[in-house]
């Protein structure tokens, strides 16, 4: 992939783009002991990841060039560790956000806790993870993706959409948005007076849904996802009893 990205380069910290890698996420993890050499906002990227890892340890795999594969280091972090639950839904935003100022013309959510969605499909997958006093968060965008090479049928792509990407200006936008969120919830360690709450809650589109919930020990529910609560937790209401669901895989349940 292109390696000048002067946009980029111009937020990040640090930016490192490598011709291949098999997880961006864990060679980050693994380089970023030093802070003096990998400072806040500091990148690693690649549009070449052969062993992308997703939540509860799924593979992600795409074709050379396909895809992008970045992955930000978060030092200047909330003081509240629960303020960090949100890291997931703001870097969610934050990519929502860049991704729709290329396509102007779809519908651009997220879904929680950690996918972006262009017209109810799946275009790109956040990855969060603590690495010593740090966080790293990773994200997977389908970029030149044709629709045959799409994993799943609920997946899409920039390509698929009609658009060529302009990856500057979409890893720019995503750090932009990225930091300044970050900024403003740790300045308050709380997700509604950082107004958090109220841009992923716009941006959301499992809320007013009806979703089926995979819970940790094999349990399921479903029910109408009504909210969410100040710490993130996905407020469902199964049969009148609203339950918080802090972790979890969620199927948005198409009308019958």
């Amino acid at each position: 992939m292109r390696n000048d990205l002067p946009r980029t380069r111009e937020i990040a910290a640090r930016l490192d783009v490598l011709a291949e890698s098999g997880s961006t996420n864990a060679e980050l993890r693994s380089r970023a002991a030093n802070p003096e050499d990998w400072p806040h906002l500091s990148v690693l990227l690649t549009d070449n990841q052969t062993a992308g890892r997703g939540r509860l340890d799924r593979t992600w795999l795409a074709p050379a060039g396909s895809a992008l594969a970045i992955s930000v280091l978060l030092r200047a972090l909330p003081a509240n560790p629960t303020a960090r639950g949100w890291i997931p839904l703001l870097a969610g935003v934050a990519m929502a956000d860049a991704i729709a100022a290329q396509l102007p013309d779809q519908h651009v959510a997220v879904k929680w806790p950690n996918d972006v969605l262009v017209d109810e499909r799946k275009i790109c997958g956040i990855l969060a993870e603590a690495s010593g006093d740090a966080v790293v968060v990773g994200s997977g965008v389908n970029t030149a993706m044709t629709a045959q090479q799409l994993p799943v049928t609920t997946a899409t792509s920039f390509a698929v959409a009609g658009v060529t990407v302009d990856d500057d200006r979409l890893i720019a936008d995503y750090l932009r948005e990225l930091g300044s969120r970050l900024s403003a919830l740790a300045a308050t360690g709380d997700a509604v007076v950082s107004g958090l709450h109220a841009a992923v809650t716009a941006r959301c589109a499992t809320l007013g849904r009806r979703v089926r919930v995979s819970l940790p020990g094999d349990q399921t529910l479903d029910g109408l996802a009504t909210g969410l609560d100040a710490d993130g937790r996905l407020l469902v209401d199964v049969d009148g009893v609203v339950r918080a669901i802090s972790a979890g895989d969620v199927v948005h349940v198409r009308p019958a």
